[in-house]
């Protein structure tokens, strides 16, 4: 089956795997050639020893978001930095627009440092699974990486078909079981 011109110029959210560090480099290229590109970003407090500053960091590492059809994947490639686009079976898989919104939630509501009501007090431990109770990414399941302070954590989470990390507040998780098959 062939595509048809329709087919190829229907545009997509997509996520592109790109270099350590370079996401930021990344989405400005590709906004230079006027690539709609969603890189979202989150205000984390780092701690040197002689200080602390605020900065800027990718939610996801190494991804950047870009909003793009069939005839647009060579030139995106061929943007420095981006190594390929994730697939499946060989086809760059698209993003639903709801998932990109829910993340663009997710970034705002972290963003106001908003906080639910703790709803359950039992203890996380690393590596067990997690169930995202409130906000844009409620019902996502994933694996506790990393606990800070006992009300921040990190959960990665599978979206397509990549682990992803999530920084997200205690007050928003809870602890699932696995289902044995």
């Amino acid at each position: 089956m062939s595509n048809t011109v329709d087919d190829l110029d229907e545009r997509f959210w997509h996520a592109l795997y790109v270099r350590s560090r370079m996401e930021k480099k990344v989405l400005s290229q590709l906004e230079e050639g006027g690539y709609k590109a969603y890189l979202p970003l989150v205000t984390q407090i780092k701690q040197w020893s002689d200080r602390k500053k605020k900065v800027e960091e990718p939610l996801f590492k190494s991804y950047v978001f870009v909003y793009s059809n069939e005839r647009e994947y060579i030139p995106i490639l061929n943007v420095y930095g981006v190594i390929k686009f994730v697939t499946f079976e060989r086809k760059a898989v698209a993003v639903p627009e709801n998932q990109i919104l829910a993340i663009k939630k997710f970034v705002s509501d972290f963003e106001k440092g908003e906080e639910y009501k703790m709803m359950n007090h039992e203890e996380l431990k690393v590596g067990q699974k997690v169930r995202i109770i409130n906000g844009p990414m409620k019902g996502l399941t994933g694996k506790l990486e990393t606990i800070y302070n006992k009300r921040h954590l990190i959960v990665y989470i599978d979206v397509v078909g990549q682990c992803i990390p999530v920084h997200i507040p205690r007050a928003k998780v809870e602890p699932c079981e696995d289902v044995k098959k």
